[in-house]
């Protein structure tokens, strides 16, 4: 099956970015990446700005610079603290003397709005422990994350890889792949070597499927018997050829789990 190609995106400079560009030099005096990046970061406070102002005008039904007999008016502004992709900053939220204005661009209880929940995860996938990605959040983004709300975060996904672990199967693959992937794992301050069991199956429609990701330290028949009955449990009830390598006791397993199965090494 050839592998699917991914497209690749061309950044088309058009008139209006050299324009934009030009002027962002020009306003800023960029001479190096991280004027580039306090630049973005002081626009995207500014247009942060700009949305909740345009919000507000929304919400009471007039602009700033009209005049109105509504008993709801502007009423100053709060300052509030979030976190961005380019680091910590203060915004000015605009309010209403009624305090009924919600905020939509940010929403009220919002802190971050730089998608810190997956580069935390994808920080702690890496095997960096959570005083790590404190660290790390605090050296490159410039605020801090303590190591229970990273634990928290990282908390979420199991739900979602319980969900996925255990969602049903179409009841006939015409070919499983089994392989292993070592991992080096931290284990109550212990580095140790684990497997991490692949099994890849092909759909009646010719698509691939990860059906199962095992960790395992000792094959066995008894350990593989566990897992095919694992996919039974979820639908699977007939594999027409199943390949792996010589897996400790994966023949017996597959003839006493599927035993039209044919195996393949």
């Amino acid at each position: 099956m050839a592998r699917e190609k991914k497209p690749v995106h061309k950044v088309q400079m058009t008139e209006g970015k050299r324009n934009i560009i030009q002027m962002l030099l020009q306003e800023y005096d960029i001479e190096s990446a991280q004027d580039i990046q306090d630049a973005l970061k002081d626009l995207l406070g500014g247009t942060i700005k700009e949305m909740m102002e345009a919000e507000m005008d929304d919400h009471l039904g007039y602009s700033k610079s009209e005049r109105s007999d509504s008993d709801d008016y502007r009423n100053g502004y709060k300052t509030k603290q979030v976190n961005s992709s380019y680091g910590s900053m203060e915004i000015e939220v605009p309010q209403d003397r009624k305090s009924t204005y919600e905020l939509q661009v940010v929403k009220k209880r919002q802190k971050d709005i730089s998608d810190i929940d997956q580069k935390i995860i994808s920080m702690y996938a890496k095997g960096m422990t959570t005083r790590q990605i404190s660290d790390t959040l605090e050296d490159i983004y410039g605020f801090e994350a303590s190591e229970g709300f990273i634990s928290d975060v990282t908390d979420k996904i199991m739900p979602q890889i319980e969900d996925w672990q255990n969602r049903p199967l179409s009841e006939v693959y015409p070919v499983l792949y089994i392989d292993a992937i070592h991992y080096s794992v931290r284990d109550n301050g212990v580095v140790r070597k684990l497997a991490a069991y692949v099994i890849l199956g092909i759909n009646q429609d010719g698509y691939k499927e990860v059906l199962t990701i095992e960790a395992g330290e000792n094959e066995s028949s008894k350990y593989w018997l566990s897992v095919l009955n694992g996919l039974k449990n979820r639908g699977e009830k007939d594999i027409l050829i199943i390949c792996a390598d010589g897996l400790t006791g994966i023949k017996e397993a597959i003839a006493a789990a599927f035993p039209k199965t044919e195996y393949q090494r």
